[in-house]
């Protein structure tokens, strides 16, 4: 059995979550509610439930804030809130999942999925790079997500020059002068660089076709705005010109 903590500082809220959890009293268990999250935080340095079902939006302390003030999280974390543009800094601030009221019964039970997951260790860190990749198309594209030395990092796409393949590894080069190794073969990076600002230019190179300085046509290579210099392969040169 799943034992459950409700925090939310709407009785309103907590009352539907709670009824919309009886549905599932045969998996989960809602040992305590909370409308203060001081006190919420309080009960968690003593005992340590299954699963954490916390608002975002609340007076004296939001969800984030919460979430720093607890030194371990041996429990799974279920973000809930009315504005979906909260997911992706939920996930990223370690919630398995995150829940938009009103709270549909079929998003509940794939939540509860996601817990059991977690606890019998399956919930590993390239499931939740699955899940924030699928936020990219909602994000516009602003940001993409990678998983590199046991860590996601959330990369501004205007920051990234080009990106050089290496066999089974990538190199992001960016606009800092920083680069950054991960392994994807390119043909998955490309597939998640959008469209409308990358170009696999070359069978290792795709590049920020809003940092290109120079296109030197006679000896077919661009110019990057790092100054270097990176070859246009002659059977991507029509479709190359075609985005220019």
């Amino acid at each position: 059995m799943i034992k459950a903590v409700i925090v939310d500082d709407e009785p309103k809220a907590i009352k539907s979550l709670t009824w919309e959890l009886g549905n599932f009293n045969n998996e989960i268990q809602i040992v305590e509610t909370f409308t203060s999250p001081e006190k919420a935080i309080a009960y968690l340095k003593i005992h340590t439930p299954d699963c954490l079902f916390l608002d975002i939006n609340m007076p004296t302390m939001d969800g984030f804030q919460f979430l720093d003030c607890i030194n371990h999280k041996d429990y799974a974390v279920i973000i809930t809130t009315a504005y979906n543009e909260y997911a992706l800094k939920a996930l990223k601030n370690e919630a398995i999942d995150y829940l938009l009221k009103p709270i549909d019964s079929d998003d509940l039970e794939e939540t509860i999925k996601k817990i059991k997951k977690f606890h019998s260790n399956n919930f590993s860190i390239s499931k939740v790079e699955e899940v924030l990749l699928n936020f990219n198309a909602n994000l516009k594209h602003q940001k993409i997500i990678l998983n590199t030395d046991g860590k996601l990092v959330f990369l501004n796409i205007d920051d990234i020059l080009y990106v050089e393949s290496d066999g089974n590894y990538s190199t992001f080069f960016m606009t800092s002068n920083q680069k950054m190794v991960v392994t994807k073969k390119i043909k998955e990076i490309d597939a998640i660089l959008p469209e409308s600002s990358f170009f696999r230019i070359h069978n290792s190179y795709i590049i920020n076709l809003n940092k290109i300085k120079e296109f030197v046509k006679s000896e077919a290579y661009v110019l990057m705005e790092s100054n270097k210099k990176i070859p246009v392969a002659r059977q991507r040169k029509t479709d190359f010109l075609n985005k220019l």
